[in-house]
C-alpha cells in the first residue's frame, strides 16, 4: 500500500501535470514520443553507430545496452510493480474520475515504478557514462530524452510523478551497477577506455 499522504501529495502533483499544464503543443507531441515503437529508428541508428564506430568493441557496448535494458524493465516489471501493487491513476476507482486520458486505453498493469522512466534512465545514465568523455552532448540530450518521456506518462494520465521519480532513481542506479560491473569486469579485458 502506498503511503496515504504521499498519495495525496502525488495526487495534486498528477493533477497539476495533467490538467493544469494542458495544452495543444503537448497533447500533440507527448502522446506519440511515449509509445513503444516511436524510438526504434533512434535505437537502431545509435546501434549501428556504435557498431560502425568501435567494431567488435561496439558490438559488447550494445550488448551491455541490451543487458542494462533488460536488467531494468525486468526489475521494474516482474519485481517492483508486483511488490507495491500501485494502481494506475486511470486505472484507481477513486481517482480516475479526475484523470485525462490522453490515450486510447489505460494499461491494467501496476503503477510504481514506472518502467518507462526505469529503462530511459538507465539507457541515458549508461549512454553517458560509457560516452561522456568523447561525446560532452550525450548527457544533456539523452538526460532530456528520458524526461521528456517520463514526463509524457504523467501528462497522458498513466503514471503518477512519484511512479517517474522513483523509475528514475531506479533506472540510474540500475546502469551505475552494470557500469561499475562492466568496467571492474569487462572493460580491462578488452582494452575499451571510457
Amino acid at each position: 500500500m502506498f503511503p496515504e499522504a504521499l498519495q495525496h501529495l502525488d495526487e495534486r502533483l498528477f493533477t497539476f501535470v495533467n490538467q493544469t499544464l494542458e495544452n495543444n503543443f503537448f497533447d500533440a507531441i507527448l502522446p506519440p514520443i511515449r509509445g513503444k515503437n516511436f524510438w526504434v529508428p533512434l535505437y537502431l541508428l545509435i546501434t549501428g553507430i556504435i557498431i560502425w564506430k568501435y567494431k567488435w568493441k561496439g558490438l559488447v557496448l550494445v550488448i551491455l545496452l541490451i543487458a542494462n535494458a533488460t536488467a531494468s524493465d525486468q526489475i521494474s516489471s516482474a519485481v517492483v510493480k508486483p511488490a507495491v501493487n500501485r494502481t494506475r491513476p486511470c486505472q484507481d476507482p477513486a481517482f480516475k474520475e479526475h484523470v485525462i486520458l490522453r490515450i486510447d486505453r489505460c494499461s491494467p498493469g501496476k503503477s510504481f515504478t514506472s518502467s518507462h522512466a526505469t529503462n530511459t534512465f538507465a539507457f541515458a545514465t549508461l549512454l553517458t557514462l560509457l560516452f561522456r568523455k568523447r561525446y560532452k552532448w550525450v548527457f544533456p540530450v539523452s538526460f532530456l530524452w528520458a524526461f521528456s518521456i517520463s514526463f509524457a506518462q504523467i501528462y497522458v494520465g498513466v503514471h503518477y510523478p512519484f511512479d517517474i521519480l522513483a523509475g528514475m532513481l531506479l533506472g540510474i542506479t540500475i546502469a551505475v551497477i552494470i557500469f561499475t560491473l562492466a568496467k571492474l569486469f569487462l572493460f580491462e579485458r578488452i582494452h575499451l577506455n571510457t
